[in-house]
């Protein structure tokens, strides 16, 4: 989502060139240029307008750094007036002084507030902090069988009753919590397919009954200006505080995530970025800038690695490379741990420069890596430890166990071998060379 834009933009900024300054018609040109970038890329008129005009406003006559060019000098810019509409500073959940904090979720139906009620749950548990799920959309079928199979499956308690009131379900709710001493309530409230009266009285009543300190609009990022038009009517009858942005992994445009907090003051909080219910993060409005201008984005990129990986994996991996000692097995272990990442091709992007760097229709096909490990997998013990006992007959049977074509355990077996003399080398102190491409995968 928003390559599109980030591709637009960096295009105009190339064409700056090497001019020594801006001159207030190259500002001018450069802001036509990103104004219509931005309605393509379904960002609300009026806070497309509010955009260009502030870059322009700190644009003209700009001096260009003795380090920098003058297209430089406007990608800074513009990557902090796209902080600056995003919210700025990253925001944060808010609890209350005196336990349980009530969480609400609000929005239509459709926009996965059931979902992201147990993904929001999962992520507190893995911070220590335990919630109750309370079901309180008594409207939609199997919503609340749903929200109970998302409680077993991240292992916490779900409250539900037979009275059929929402506002009745949500009060007993949080007298349930705090009689369980649970810190955390989470309330999944029930969406329509359009905004109507009945609705938002039903949610001031539950507000009124609960006193939730955070209410979370539940958008679907795929929707565009409709998400943001939607978070605003419901900023002005309930005073929305923060945002879950849905469906960020998807191929929208993305103009929610441009448009909804300037329109309705509530910060992005989280996005989901997945189906898992582990695809839930915090939302950083200088990472995202960051990724949309082709700059990368090395923390995120740090904080996935760490969620995989543990300190002593890491040392133990180490010692491996430097007494060439990793094996195929090993490779086995580590590409299944990056899988758990995400996307191949997300991560590489996420790496200052790759986005540029790689061709345009740049993509690692998922196919490639469900081979690789068919035919690592179809190896014996002993074969993974030691690939120079593969002759012909053995790779033959491993092709076939695989179905795969020899070739194909060929090449893997030559790149895979390749890898471990370079990392020899480096453990050997010895010259850098040049870094064969990882075994068996290749873009398209």
């Amino acid at each position: 989502m928003l390559e599109a834009l980030g591709e637009r933009l960096t295009a105009i900024f190339q064409r700056l060139g090497n001019r020594g300054k801006l001159t207030e018609s190259d500002v001018n040109e450069v802001g036509r240029e990103v104004r219509i970038a931005l309605l393509e890329a379904d960002v609300n008129l009026s806070v497309a307008k509010e955009f260009v005009n502030a870059v322009k406003e700190k644009a003209v006559g700009a001096d260009v750094l003795a380090s920098l060019t003058p297209a430089q000098s406007v990608v800074k810019i513009v990557h902090d007036e796209l902080v600056s509409l995003m919210g700025g500073a990253q925001a944060r959940l808010q609890f209350s002084d005196a336990p349980p904090t009530v969480l609400m979720l609000v929005g239509l139906q459709g926009s996965g507030k059931t979902t992201h009620a147990g993904k929001l749950a999962l992520r507190l548990k893995e911070q220590g902090r335990r919630s109750l799920l309370v079901a309180a959309d008594v409207y939609r079928p199997a919503a609340i069988a749903q929200l109970q199979t998302l409680g077993k499956q991240i292992d916490l308690p779900v409250y539900s009753d037979t009275s059929n009131d929402p506002v009745a379900i949500a009060k007993n709710g949080v007298a349930e919590a705090k009689r369980l001493g649970i810190p955390t309530v989470i309330v999944d409230t029930a969406g329509r397919l359009q905004i109507d009266e009945q609705l938002m009285l039903e949610l001031e009543k539950i507000k009124a009954a609960v006193g939730p300190k955070e209410i979370l609009f539940v958008a679907d990022a795929m929707t565009g200006q409709e998400a943001t038009n939607v978070a605003k009517s419901f900023n002005e009858r309930l005073g929305i505080t923060g945002i879950i942005l849905t469906k960020m992994d998807g191929d929208a445009r993305g103009g929610a995530a441009l448009s909804i907090y300037r329109i309705t003051g509530a910060p992005i909080k989280f996005v989901g970025v997945g189906e898992k219910l582990s695809a839930l993060e915090p939302f950083y409005p200088d990472r995202l800038a960051s990724r949309i201008l082709g700059m990368g984005d090395v923390l995120t990129l740090i904080e996935k690695t760490q969620n995989v990986y543990s300190l002593e994996q890491a040392k133990e991996l180490e010692q491996k490379f430097r007494k060439n000692e990793f094996t195929l097995d090993d490779f086995l272990a580590q590409l299944r741990q990056v899988r758990k990442m995400g996307s191949m091709t997300d991560i590489l992007k996420m790496i200052p420069g790759m986005s540029k760097a790689l061709p345009k229709e740049f993509e690692i096909d998922e196919k490639d890596i469900n081979r690789i490990e068919a035919i690592i997998c179809s190896m014996t013990r002993q074969e993974r430890r030691r690939p120079d006992i593969l002759n012909a007959s053995r790779r033959r049977r491993i092709a076939n166990g695989s179905g795969t074509q020899v070739a194909e355990v060929n090449r893997l077996v030559k790149q895979f071998e390749q890898s471990r003399q370079m990392m020899k080398q480096l453990g050997a102190g010895g010259k850098r060379g040049r870094l064969p491409s990882l075994p068996g995968l290749g873009g398209r």
